[in-house]
């Protein structure tokens, strides 16, 4: 049966890798894969990530099951972090987290869910979004849509944005980014969250918001303006939360869904549902990451560590961005690239064609996503001054 089963094309990103592996020149410079990396060009583990593993180490008794929902003791430490310690939408009960593997396990429930107890109702991304989004509510059969986000001009189209929204039949799903929008780099301000909030209730649309990159757009609580707003206003929000990013998390798979319903009866009723669609999906979320981070969180000390080292991390790559514009300045090229300094979290829409980035590739070894996103953490001080004379010998 296997002879009829044909090879299809290779994921992009992991291209690139084995590409950028290959490459011999000791200037290549990896921005493309989307993880952050530290000044010497490394995947870090995080300081209070190190010293909660070791205490997971000589305290954990047992590797049994935690259930479908994950461990409580997970749940309560990460909806605080995500809908604030003095949420309303808290104290009122309305809430609910069912761990995940990772973000990515958290939208497929979330697809999941939708498919099975809303059915007929289409999903709306933004174009473009992140390319596994499409990939994810594919393949549970959700029919999809978009929604216009980056101009022709590579600027954040709000207008159009809006508009679309306002054309949106009642009662489907709509998908927001939080921060940090993957890939463009491109986020709403805090007007712009008002207005789309307003549509979205005029229009009875469910939002599903991910939250991929809590911390590293303007820090932890600004960058949840948008979550929470939508928690505190509506009766009904879906939220994918990931740990993977801002604790470091990247193999160990860390996420919920948090679901937002009306009151705490239909929330509890949405919860069961949830446990069956985990159920049949996974089993039980993987413990480990999960574990890390409750070890953290309800620590102070390590909380204040993972604070720090979170908003170094942050501060780095928007230090990045201004200096990528900077390097370009000597080449007459700072204005027209300053919307990369403007933009937040690790992923730049840069305004480089598909040529200019193969070019960048087969000349100067500079690996980045042909639509021209660009990993910012992937920058250092050495290696800056030449990708800035690269970029400025492929432009027009």
């Amino acid at each position: 049966m296997f002879e009829k089963i044909e090879r299809v094309p290779g994921d992009a990103i992991l291209g690139l890798i084995e590409a950028y592996n290959q490459d011999a020149n000791p200037q290549k410079v990896d921005l493309g894969v989307g993880v952050y990396r530290d000044p010497n060009g490394n995947t870090p583990i995080m300081r209070a990530v190190k010293q909660a593993e070791a205490h997971l180490l000589e305290s954990e008794t047992t590797k049994s099951y935690i259930g479908s929902h994950g461990d409580p003791r997970y749940g309560k430490a990460v909806l605080p972090l995500v809908l604030g310690s003095d949420s309303p939408v808290l104290a009122a009960n309305r809430a609910s987290a069912t761990q995940s593997p990772g973000g990515t396990g958290a939208l497929r429930l979330a697809a999941d869910f939708i498919k099975s107890n809303l059915p007929g109702k289409r999903i709306w991304l933004s174009d473009p979004t992140w390319p596994n989004h499409l990939g994810i509510f594919d393949a549970a059969g959700i029919e999809m849509r978009k929604y216009p986000y980056v101009s022709a001009d590579n600027r954040l189209d709000f207008d159009a944005m809006l508009a679309t929204l306002k054309e949106i039949p009642q009662g489907d799903v709509v998908l927001l980014h939080a921060c940090c929008h993957n890939p463009s780099g491109f986020d709403l301000d805090r007007e712009q969250w008002q207005q789309v909030l307003e549509v979205v209730k005029s229009r009875g649309l469910l939002p599903l918001v991910d939250f991929a990159y809590q911390g590293f757009g303007e820090g932890l609580e600004a960058d949840a303006y948008g979550v929470r707003l939508m928690a505190e206003n509506l009766d009904e929000v879906l939220i994918t939360s990931s740990c993977s990013k801002n604790f470091g998390l990247y193999r160990e798979r860390t996420g919920c869904l948090i679901v937002i319903a009306k009151n705490a009866e239909q929330m509890q009723n949405v919860r069961s549902q949830m446990a069956i669609v985990a159920r049949e999906n996974y089993s039980n979320p993987p413990s480990h990451g999960a574990a890390v981070v409750t070890e953290i969180l309800e620590s102070a000390e390590l909380a204040r560590v993972w604070r720090e080292e979170l908003t170094e991390m942050c501060d780095r790559i928007n230090g990045l961005r201004s200096d990528l514009v900077a390097a370009l300045e000597p080449y007459g090229l700072d204005k027209r690239f300053a919307h990369v300094a403007a933009q937040r979290g690790m992923f730049s829409y840069t305004g480089l064609s598909t040529e200019q980035v193969k070019r960048l590739r087969d000349e100067f070894s500079i690996y980045m996503v042909g639509s021209g996103r660009a990993n910012v953490a992937g920058f250092t001080s050495e290696n800056l001054p030449y990708v800035a004379k690269a970029i400025a010998a492929v432009v027009d």
